[in-house]
């Protein structure tokens, strides 16, 4: 067979069946929620942002110099720290977050270049081996990248429905919530426009019946009098009376019946629904909270640092302790109760609290406290006392 007439595939397409049933019914809404969309939600905003954040504020210490270098560094065009918030906040919202890895020809890593989803796209080979990837670079030297191996890319993933090749997006479970949170924003600006703001209500007695120029013209004098009167006692005749309104609750009950979607979203990121509005459980403590807090922080970083660990080829982990406790007390805290129930010297409650920086590494030792001497009396051999200065002086004949 000649050679132009070879027909080359560069590996399967890795598909949903959720979107083969999508084309079958192409008018449904629900099927996708749009990341950008979704960051107009103060709520998801709010879990996103923090999460990525104190993701971000974590240290990635690797046992290799070379992948220590990477990690601290990861890219040119910004901080490390925007770097990987930039990818959390991806993983968080798309279920995956992916980088390229520019390497020299010794195959160490330069830089790495993050990738939008929409910049990716992955395939199976048609052996079953591995994956390779479609690329669209945004820079037009570089342009399109075909079949790029996974050795290649960064490629971290959360739940996954086909073996760990994709992720699948968070947003997915927040569809209907979204949408009724939507209509319910809609209907409660719709119920205050439609709201009357008024300061009361004047009643005209034994006046007959009022058109409505005339009860529009008596609003104009009773408020042109009230003001003229400088906010001073209003005074009417026996044909009028005047009363306050109350402000009604209607509309604050309308704005708090939907505050179970804050509760849903907060569920879906697996943290508690004090992170968004700030109440959360009344009867648990801060530091049951912060535990639980821990935990979520926790199966985040299981995802990420199983694959930089199978890329680097190193030993990697993601110390929270910075993000949980910045000022590092609670570490002092369980430092201090060790020292005191005889687990940890004091020395060595010293250099624990030194290496993570709490106390300075040239601190001066701690200065021994003054015994003070106190004055004994002495008894002598005839019979009678004897004053010393000093407990330790020796006895007079």
């Amino acid at each position: 067979m000649p050679l132009f007439n070879q027909k080359v595939s560069s590996g399967l397409a890795i598909a949903d069946d959720t979107d083969i049933l999508h084309s079958l019914n192409p008018d449904s809404s629900d099927k996708y929620v749009d990341a950008r969309t979704a960051l107009k939600n103060s709520d998801i905003y709010s879990i996103v942002f923090q999460l990525s954040s104190d993701l971000a504020n974590g240290q990635l210490q690797a046992n290799m110099p070379r992948a220590q270098g990477i990690l601290n560094n990861p890219t040119q065009t910004s901080n490390a720290h925007a770097f990987w918030q930039s990818m959390y906040a991806q993983l968080l919202l798309g279920g995956e977050c992916f980088a390229y890895r520019w390497r020299n020809q010794n195959g160490t890593d330069m830089t790495w270049e993050y990738l939008r989803p929409s910049q990716v796209t992955p395939f199976l080979l048609e052996d079953g081996s591995g994956l390779i990837y479609n690329i669209n670079f945004d820079e037009p030297e570089v342009g399109v990248m075909e079949a790029v191996p996974q050795s290649d890319l960064i490629h971290i993933r959360l739940l996954s429905q086909n073996g760990g090749k994709t992720g699948i997006s968070p947003l997915s479970a927040l569809a209907n919530e979204l949408q009724i949170k939507d209509q319910s924003n809609k209907l409660t600006l719709g119920a205050l426009m439609r709201s009357i703001n008024a300061p009361g209500i004047l009643r005209v007695q034994h006046g007959g019946l009022l058109s409505e120029a005339e009860k529009a013209s008596r609003s104009r004098k009773f408020m042109k009098q009230t003001s003229d009167s400088k906010n001073g006692p209003i005074v009417l005749d026996d044909l009028e009376d005047y009363t306050p309104l109350e402000v009604k609750s209607n509309v604050a009950q309308l704005l708090n019946q939907v505050t179970w979607t804050s509760a849903q979203i907060a569920k879906v990121y697996g943290v508690s629904d004090s992170i968004i509005n700030g109440q959360g459980d009344q009867q648990s403590s801060i530091q049951m909270m912060g535990n639980a807090y821990v935990k979520s922080l926790s199966r985040y970083a299981k995802a990420i640092t199983g694959e930089l660990n199978n890329k680097l080829n190193a030993n990697i982990t993601l110390d929270l302790r910075s993000a949980i406790d910045p000022l590092g007390d609670e570490y002092a805290s369980t430092i201090a109760n060790l020292q005191k129930n005889g687990t940890l010297g004091a020395n060595q409650a010293s250099w624990l609290l030194q290496q993570v920086g709490y106390l300075p590494n040239e601190m001066p030792e701690k200065e021994q406290p003054k015994v003070q001497v106190q004055p004994v009396q002495m008894v002598s051999s005839d019979g009678g006392k004897q004053s010393t200065e000093g407990g330790d002086n020796d006895d007079q004949d």
